[in-house]
């Protein structure tokens, strides 16, 4: 399956390893199986993962200090990596040296910074985090920017402001991708509107399937196409099923009788009255064809985001991608559509953004 070789859009193993080991690779050792992460570089290998976009990100609410010292910690981190795994993973700073990599058979270790918080309202350290490797940004996280408003937060500034503007232009200056998955619908219309690159979406699924405030509409599926961009479906649960969603929603209201002696006794009596929905490969595989079916086969991709979530059972690890794609071809999917899947629409995608730059 070389001609499968996958790009990953998002990945939180550096936050899991920051939370277990402080980033120390002798102390967890990315090198080795490590079944305390969902994440090792022996399993992104196994699993046929080409290149791997790692998240670099810090809760929203930290002090502005300590999230600059933990930004800058992983993205040093991943300098590390390639530099004490070198025959492993190397450093991809361009579509070019991801294609490299590929026929080197080592990991492109590329890094996408999850929040606009982490660049403390300064373009210049927007252009820093680029100098040094970072390829997306995505606007928000969880919560509002103070320059753009987060899918998941109350609206503030109405999508972008005057600072969020020049924010999408200096991207698009530089030739850094626009992450928009974690973005209110009206800051994904102004970005639409104001960008020269292509829309991306690095972790996101299809919202006509599961009606999460993060998931993709119809319509900006069609806009993804207009501007020959990318959505890279993600394997959170509660964005895969509507079912699931609800169940999850259900389950978080009930947490909050689950304490005392007897805690674990009402939580396993509410599980059983309300037994966890199906929810795996399958439910992946439809937002892939759904975002196939909308925008086109040109516009979609993988965005896991192992290791910042609890992944279905049945590709519960980044060694799993492979069952995933043998569903998509029992399905019926040809292999060059799947090679588009995996990697060759990312690689356009990236390729248009840098050529826009240049523009």
């Amino acid at each position: 399956m070389e001609h499968h070789l996958i790009i990953d859009g998002h990945n939180d193993m550096l936050w899991k390893h920051h939370e277990l080991a402080g980033l120390d690779f002798e102390r967890l050792d990315p090198s080795r199986e490590q079944l305390l992460l969902q994440t090792d570089l022996v399993r992104l290998k196994h699993g046929g993962v080409g290149a791997q976009f790692w998240s670099i990100w810090v809760p929203a609410d930290s002090d502005p200090a300590e999230a600059a010292a933990l930004t800058l910690a992983q993205i040093e981190a991943v300098h590390r990596l390639c530099e004490t795994y070198p025959q492993l993973t190397a450093l991809a700073r361009s579509a070019d040296d991801i294609e490299r990599c590929f026929s080197e058979g080592r990991i492109a270790s590329l890094m996408g910074m999850e929040g606009g918080h982490q660049i403390l309202d300064s373009l210049d350290v927007l252009r820093f985090m680029y100098r040094n490797g970072v390829r997306y940004m995505t606007l928000t996280h969880n919560r509002n920017t103070a320059w753009a408003d987060s899918a998941t937060d109350v609206p503030s500034v109405g999508g972008l402001n005057a600072f969020g503007e020049s924010v999408v232009e200096t991207m698009n200056e530089l030739g850094m991708l626009i992450d928009l998955s974690h973005c209110a619908d009206s800051t994904i219309e102004q970005v639409t509107r104001l960008s020269k690159a292509p829309l991306f979406f690095s972790h996101s699924g299809a919202r006509a399937l599961s009606d999460h405030p993060r998931n993709v509409t119809d319509s900006m599926l069609g806009a993804v196409r207009s501007s020959r961009g990318i959505v890279m479906v993600v394997f959170l649960p509660e964005f895969l099923s509507e079912e699931y969603r609800r169940w999850s929603a259900a389950r978080q209201s009930a947490q909050g009788d689950w304490i005392g002696p007897q805690a674990a006794v009402r939580e396993n009596a509410w599980l059983a009255e309300n037994p966890k929905p199906p929810c795996g490969i399958r439910e992946i595989c439809n937002h892939i064809e759904h975002i196939r079916d909308v925008a086109g086969a040109e516009h979609v991709g993988i965005g896991s985001d192992f290791d910042g979530m609890t992944p279905p059972h049945d590709i519960a690890s980044v060694d799993r991608f492979p069952a995933l794609l043998e569903e998509l071809e029992r399905r019926g999917w040809s292999s060059s559509e799947i090679a588009a899947l995996t990697h060759g629409n990312l690689i356009r995608v990236l390729r248009d953004t840098e050529a826009s730059a240049e523009h």
